[in-house]
């Protein structure tokens, strides 16, 4: 989750909002996918001497010590001489919260000017599909494509599959080969860095059983975090109006299309909604507020909509938001969200928001959710192009319940298995997480979702429903950590 909401006069929320600027100081929005909010403590002087290496890791290594939500896990000295990257420092910073789960790799460093193309607008450069591939069968899939995108204005996909991939016939690899050579990562690097400009040979077969080969050039698009196809609807399940509504990322891009998306179904009379996080693995926090706005227009103003809470040294930053209806917003009488490990922090913040408020009248669909209550700050170095997004607060629901590390499934009052079913587009009643949902809905029973088969040891894209993975980097970009498996 990413915040950047004002706090106080010198702190702004770095988790899901929008946040602030400075040399040494909060930059970027709050995130949850990352998370909550980014205080802005007194500007510190723009550096002096080069960014070396060395001067890099002597600053975060004062972020760290200064924000860091579990510091008690630091160690008390660390030689940084010995790792040849900023990240893999981070990386030995946080290694003791990570072995105790508490930080999956949550901390991190990128780049300002790509972080902020981002969620401003959804800018970056790709294919312009998510990519998903069977565990045990070795096989890749498109599991979304994007509109105003490389892939799809080629015919490719939701559903196709990827069977081999190279630069031309002859570099052709299969793609059972690459999992064969280095798994998902040797798939990954085949599909090249994420620059406009790069192409790539693709052997695919449609769903229908056709089989082509096509070039396709990666290139700068901006990502519709709500779909024009699919990202709002109006389902007719016997009578009855369903609302449904797909987020695929927390950004800035999204709150007008939500507002448009939540007043079609004011407009339709909707009090039953399916929100699809399947694949969102969050973002700004000001725009899942918004997003629990939207769904709370049977709310008041008084009842809380999450906590935010920092070390108890920063505890100055806490922050309790409370609903805020909107013009748009509907009131639901029953919510089925549809989730997967793909759905992290900025989604997870919206779903445990409404258990204290609908309790077994809100239920998660799919598999178990990633876990990820915490959100970070960010911290710029803008003479060096660096923002560390530091873990620096937790989030919890009106209830105070929060430290879901292990996944949403466990501590949901009700829940329902399905598969992501890539037979059928996204928002169909066909698709298999979507017929659950319309079941939930309609007050039929299912198999709850074994919480155990999905915890925090797995991967955090593991969709153990159907036994496949969004295809994510060891070093993921802005987009692929928001929107994972994105390519």
């Amino acid at each position: 989750m990413r915040i950047g909401r004002r706090i106080s006069a010198s702190a702004c929320l770095l988790a899901l909002l929008a946040g602030c600027g400075g040399d040494g100081g909060g930059g970027g929005a709050a995130t949850t996918g990352g998370t909550a909010a980014t205080p802005t403590p007194p500007a510190t002087p723009a550096p002096t001497a080069a960014c070396s290496l060395a001067d890099r890791k002597q600053w975060v290594s004062a972020q760290m010590r200064e924000w860091y939500l579990f510091p008690e896990t630091l160690p008390a000295s660390l030689d940084p001489a010995g790792y040849p990257t900023l990240q893999d420092y981070v990386d030995a910073l946080t290694a003791t919260a990570r072995a105790q789960n508490k930080d999956r790799f949550f901390t991190y460093v990128t780049s300002i000017a790509e972080e902020d193309a981002f969620y401003r607008s959804g800018s970056s450069a790709g294919f312009g599909v998510r990519l998903s591939y069977d565990v045990s069968a070795s096989r890749l899939f498109v599991a979304e494509s994007f509109e105003d995108a490389p892939a799809l204005a080629v015919g490719i996909d939701r559903g196709t599959e990827i069977l081999a991939i190279g630069t031309s016939t002859e570099s052709l690899r299969t793609v059972t080969a690459l999992f064969q050579a280095g798994g998902a990562q040797s798939v990954s690097e085949a599909l090249g860095p994420s620059d406009a400009g790069v192409s790539r040979l693709l052997r695919v077969r449609a769903p229908d059983g056709t089989q082509r080969d096509v070039t396709v050039a990666k290139s700068d698009f901006a990502l519709a975090p709500v779909s024009s196809r699919y990202g709002v609807r109006i389902i007719d399940e016997g009578g009855r109006r369903v609302g449904y509504v797909n987020l695929r990322t927390f950004i800035s891009t999204a709150d007008q299309a939500l507002r448009d998306a939540f007043a079609q179904l004011r407009g339709a009379g909707v009090t039953e909604v399916i929100v699809d996080l399947r694949y969102n693995g969050g973002g700004l926090v000001s725009t899942a507020e918004l997003f629990g706005d939207l769904l709370g227009g049977n709310r008041s103003r008084s009842e809380v909509l999450s906590y935010t809470t920092f070390r108890p040294e920063k505890a100055a930053e806490n922050d309790t938001r409370f609903f805020t209806p909107q013009p748009q917003s509907i009131a639901p009488t029953r919510i089925a969200f549809i989730g997967t490990g793909g759905s992290a922090s900025a989604s997870e913040l919206v779903i445990n928001a409404f258990t204290p408020y609908l309790h077994s009248a809100s239920a998660l669909i799919g598999t178990n959710t990633f876990g990820k209550p915490v959100g970070q700050i960010a911290r710029d170095q803008t003479v060096c192009d660096d923002r560390l997004r530091v873990v620096a607060f937790a989030t919890q629901n009106a209830a105070r319940q929060g430290a879901y590390y292990t996944g949403l499934a466990p501590v949901m009052e009700a829940t329902c298995q399905a598969a992501d079913d890539l037979a059928f587009p996204l928002g169909d009643p066909r698709e298999a997480s979507v017929r659950q949902a319309l079941d939930f809905l309609a007050g039929r029973s299912c198999t709850r979702i074994d919480g155990a088969s999905a915890t925090a040891s797995a991967a955090r894209t593991r969709d153990v429903g159907v036994r496949r993975d969004l295809l994510t980097p060891d070093r993921p970009t802005t987009i692929q950590r928001e929107a994972p498996g994105a390519f």
